[in-house]
């Protein structure tokens, strides 16, 4: 038997803060049908973003020596951890001095926060 839930019921109140101002405002301008179904489409097409935005933690790795990460520009490695959409999850994304966000090099999903939080330690 499978189980439908939508995924602002199933995100937790305070720590899914960057899902539900999304499904909000697809809700307010869609209709709130449209607004979980859109909602699942951004997050699918947009998954780095959200991510970077929905971060409770972030640990500085390393400088990042990519193939095109450009002559003016320095990136780093910075390791997040955080919720979305009801899962816990520790990436690892690309970003400048800035803080601005230029790519994902990896992503692990957890169904507890400790486990997510042994995750992030082990960097």
């Amino acid at each position: 038997m499978a189980m439908v839930q939508p995924i602002s019921a199933a995100s937790g109140a305070a720590t899914d803060r960057v899902l539900a101002a999304l499904v909000a405002g697809l809700e307010r301008e869609f209709g709130r049908d449209a607004g979980e179904a859109l909602a699942h489409r951004f997050l699918d097409a947009e998954e780095a973003e959200f991510l970077w935005e929905a971060r409770d933690q972030e640990r500085w790795i390393g400088s990042y020596e990519g193939a095109d990460s450009g002559a003016d520009v320095e990136l780093d490695r910075v390791r997040i951890v955080g919720r979305l959409a009801g899962c816990w999850y520790v990436a690892m994304m690309i970003v400048d001095g800035d803080g601005n966000l230029h790519g994902m090099l990896g992503k692990r999903s957890f169904g507890y926060r400790l486990a997510a939080m042994a995750a992030f330690a082990d960097a």
